[in-house]
């Protein structure tokens, strides 16, 4: 066990000192992007809190979408409605941009905070594929989710060397809570100690959720561990049209809208935002995404598809209703922001990156120390022998 326990733990400093930097990188930029939702949410939104004029009503949709899409030139993609008469419309356009407009008199605002959305996609960029650009997204990536996975082995075979060789109270106190008035090396190993403990169930979900994202075949072991097929890669999405046969089919397409969007609202009570991908074509069925949450917890999304002649209900996909391999990877997909568990998992995840963050420097700075501390010794026995 000694010799198990001496292996382990010059790997768990290997991985540390190869990949910390990268992890490092990523545990900031993760705390960074806690809040990331409420933030964009807040900042695009602040300037255009509504005052409803006495009896008014939302305009019909289809008329909605065609009054922005007249003021922008561009065809609309998708319209976003939150719950609360003072939201604003957010309508996604042709070519990424968003705007948000009056829901009673069409007119649009602006474009919300370009800034704060700017920054957090600079953010993402770091946090993903390490601030690259183009080709070079795939070598950041990969080398994103290497580290991922030694991270994700540092954490386990930190919760085994965290166990004193000793198991007795004293000693498992003293690295349990953290303790003042200590050195520099001391105070880094009990830090190391104490974070690594305390964080080590939330951060194992969200490095392991980590490297579930970064390769499809993690992605796909998710469905086999369950027992289901995993399903077929996701087509590359096609070359837009050109913007003018766009906005035409956008209008086309419209037609029906207005009672199929009132269904879609009293289908589901209570929801938080509802929002429409709007069909190229009039035939095409009309599916909303229904949301009950913050965003990032799936559990309380649904998918409702209406008929575009009949208006029936042709599909109405709840949580509940998709498969073991489904559920358990949209739930580590959204553990690794702690969306899942709505504001106060978001919290978590964002201490307990925060917590990796530290983690990475104390355990460089003990690297360093004992590096430090071969040399010399080392070097005194080398100057032992000449003498």
């Amino acid at each position: 066990m000694r010799l198990f326990r001496k292996i382990l733990f010059w790997c768990h400093l290997f991985c540390g000192v190869i990949a910390g930097i990268i992890i490092l990188i990523m545990s900031v930029t993760g705390v960074l992007l806690t809040y990331e939702k409420q933030m964009i949410a807040w900042a695009d939104t602040r300037n255009y809190q509504l005052t409803p004029p006495a009896g008014a009503t939302r305009l019909p949709m289809e008329t909605l979408v065609t009054k922005v899409r007249e003021s922008q030139n561009a065809a609309p993609v998708s319209v976003t409605m939150r719950a609360g008469a003072t939201e604003p419309i957010a309508v996604a356009l042709n070519g990424g941009r968003t705007v948000f407009a009056n829901p009673y008199t069409g007119e649009v605002l602006g474009e919300g905070a370009t800034g704060m959305r700017n920054f957090f996609h600079v953010v993402t960029d770091w946090h993903r594929w390490l601030g690259t650009e183009g080709a070079g997204r795939a070598t950041g990536r990969l080398i994103t989710g290497v580290c991922n996975f030694a991270f994700l082995f540092i954490v386990i075979s930190g919760l085994y060397l965290w166990f004193p060789r000793t198991l007795k109270w004293p000693q498992f106190k003293n690295i349990l809570w953290f303790r003042r008035g200590l050195p520099g090396k001391a105070r880094d190993f009990n830090w190391h100690n104490v974070i690594g403990f305390w964080s080590f169930v939330p951060l194992f979900l969200v490095v392991l959720s980590a490297t579930v994202i970064s390769f499809p075949w993690m992605s796909n072991l998710v469905y086999r561990v369950v027992g289901e097929t995993p399903p077929a890669p996701a087509r590359p999405p096609q070359p837009s049209a050109p913007q003018a046969a766009n906005a035409t089919n956008a209008a086309n397409s419209l037609e029906g809208v207005n009672s199929l969007w009132a269904r879609a609202e009293q289908h589901s009570p209570g929801w938080k935002t509802l929002s429409l991908r709007l069909p190229t074509n009039a035939e095409a069925p009309l599916a909303f995404t229904i949301d009950h949450g913050m965003g990032g917890e799936p559990q309380k999304r649904a998918t409702l598809t209406l008929d575009r002649k009949t208006g029936d209900v042709t599909k109405w996909e709840p949580f509940s209703s998709f498969s073991p391999g489904r559920q358990l990877r949209s739930f580590l997909r959204f553990a690794h922001t702690g969306e899942v568990a709505g504001f106060i998992g978001q919290t978590i995840a964002g201490i307990v990156s925060l917590g990796g963050a530290v983690l990475v420097w104390t355990g460089l700075a003990l690297s360093w120390r004992r590096f430090r501390a071969w040399k010399a010794r080392r070097a005194k026995v080398t100057a032992e022998a000449l003498a």
